[in-house]
């Protein structure tokens, strides 16, 4: 059946992650997304290399590549030719950038009423920082998530992957999609405005939450759960896992499944606030019962009594999960470069209107021909422009 996007023509402009991320999900499930690359070369590619990266392969998948220089006054106007039959440009550049080449949102807007308009930017496109420049671990500090990640002892953390740049992507693709079903209703498109300081900030929801409740900062939460015990990372005999007893009930199979039934008349963990005000000692307690057996039987063990308990895994391990291969989050594509690419699955299942994943990240400029040759120029209109350099 038909993709949910299918027959969205979407124009990317973008580049890094926090916009590509964002194109790609449409790509995923449906949209054309044709990529609009400089001529000299694309982002995390050096000068003679024989390879894209896996930074630039893991976010452009399902897209086309054509090259334009935009600076080029003829450019530009093949950008606004590709317009008239787009439904949505999605751009992550600094605010200000695509005004000065007089391709902002409210003047493609008046010439395209129908056009949704994405601007993805590090902290928005009004306020005092809208002109700064913003990467993903800017946005993190900012945002006050590093304040939470991490412990007394390390201080601030950044998250290992770039949160605050995928964050934004989804954010910017959420907005997307609302935009577009708000065009069914009205006919007309919007400009969808998202930065990622504000998506790092929105998905705060309790942490900020304990901070508006106490009006104190909560700090690191370390490798524990900051309102319930035990809630976290414990060391077995060979590695780590996660324990989460979100509940007395829990709590009680946990005692019983370590043999430790003496917790249960222990004044320190009586309930959950005295289990989280004794925590330390609680978490030393739990590694000494856990020491005498390996993850695996723990896993086991705990998820058969019904408490909620998972290995600590890592990357190489996650993609040798019988799970996550069940679910196709493992998925295999051919490329001319690197023979086998290998990219993260779906991870939203539709019913009716599946996602797919079938075309592999495109090579630099890979499709310009065939894109223009359908948006209706002609073979020596196509020459000119190149040789003209404007492609």
């Amino acid at each position: 059946m038909a993709a949910p996007l299918d027959g969205i023509r979407v124009l990317d402009l973008t580049r890094y992650l926090a916009g590509p991320f964002c194109t790609m999900m449409l790509a995923d499930y449906g949209a054309d997304v044709v990529k609009v690359e400089p001529r000299e070369g694309r982002e995390f590619r050096p000068a003679g290399s024989a390879r894209d990266s896996y930074f630039f392969l893991s976010a452009n998948r399902g897209k086309r590549s054509i090259t334009l220089d935009l600076r080029n006054p003829k450019g530009q106007q093949v950008l606004l030719r590709l317009l008239e039959d787009a439904d949505i440009l999605v751009e992550n550049f600094r605010p200000g950038v695509m005004e000065r080449l007089g391709l902002g949102g409210e003047a493609l807007l008046e010439r395209f009423p129908r056009l949704i308009y994405c601007g993805i930017s590090g902290f928005g496109r009004t306020g005092p920082y809208a002109e700064r420049p913003g990467f993903d671990q800017i946005a993190q500090g900012m945002s006050g998530f590093m304040s939470l990640t991490g412990t007394e002892q390390s201080g601030p953390t950044r998250a290992g992957i770039a949160i605050s740049d995928l964050l934004g992507g989804l954010f910017a693709a959420h907005g997307i999609q609302l935009a577009l079903w708000a065009r069914e209703r009205t006919g007309r498109g919007q400009i969808v405005d998202t930065s990622l300081l504000e998506a790092t900030i929105g998905v705060l929801t309790w942490g900020a939450g304990m901070y508006f409740d106490a009006g104190h900062d909560p700090g690191p939460a370390g490798q524990h759960h900051p309102l319930s015990s035990p809630y976290g990372r414990f060391a077995a005999r060979d590695g780590f896992l996660n324990l989460a007893a979100g509940s007395d009930a829990m709590w009680t199979k946990v005692a019983e499944t370590l043999r430790q039934p003496g917790w249960l008349e222990d004044e320190r963990f009586s309930d959950a606030l005295a289990r989280v005000r004794h925590r330390d000692e609680l978490t030393r307690e739990i590694e000494t019962a856990l020491a005498h057996a390996d993850v695996a039987d723990w896993v086991e063990r705990f998820n058969r009594v019904g408490v909620p308990c998972g290995p600590v895994l890592s990357i190489a391990q996650v993609f040798d999960d019988p799970q996550v291969l069940a679910r196709g989050m493992l998925v295999d594509l051919p490329h001319p470069e690197i023979g086998t690419f290998k990219t993260t699955g779906l991870p939203v299942k539709l019913s009716d209107t599946p996602g797919r994943i079938e075309r592999r990240p495109p090579l630099h400029g890979e499709h310009t021909e065939k894109v223009l040759a359908e948006y209706g120029w002609l073979d020596s209109e196509i020459a000119v422009l190149r040789t003209d350099g404007v492609i």
